[in-house]
């Protein structure tokens, strides 16, 4: 399984716009992708709500995990990118 932990970029956090596009992007990829903050368990990446449930403001570390690399990678672009400013 391949994992990394990137800083949330986004000014105001995982909140709802940057969720959307990140779920929306998760959604395009066939395994499944989860992302986790605080080593707590992992949330379902293609889930907006569950992606805003984690809490995770701007400056927390996330982790992301697929069997698909190239998901986790692109994922972790996102996450990092501040997606309000957009």
């Amino acid at each position: 399984m391949a994992s990394k932990t990137v800083t949330v970029g986004s000014s105001v956090g995982l909140h709802a716009r940057p969720a959307a596009i990140i779920a929306e992007a998760a959604g395009e990829y066939d395994e499944d992708i989860t992302l986790s903050v605080d080593g707590e368990e992992g949330v379902d990446a293609s889930s907006p709500l569950l992606i805003m449930t984690l809490g995770a403001e701007k400056g927390a570390q996330v982790t992301i995990e697929s069997d698909d690399e190239a998901a986790v990678e692109a994922i972790a672009a996102l996450i990092e990118k501040d997606l309000d400013a957009e």
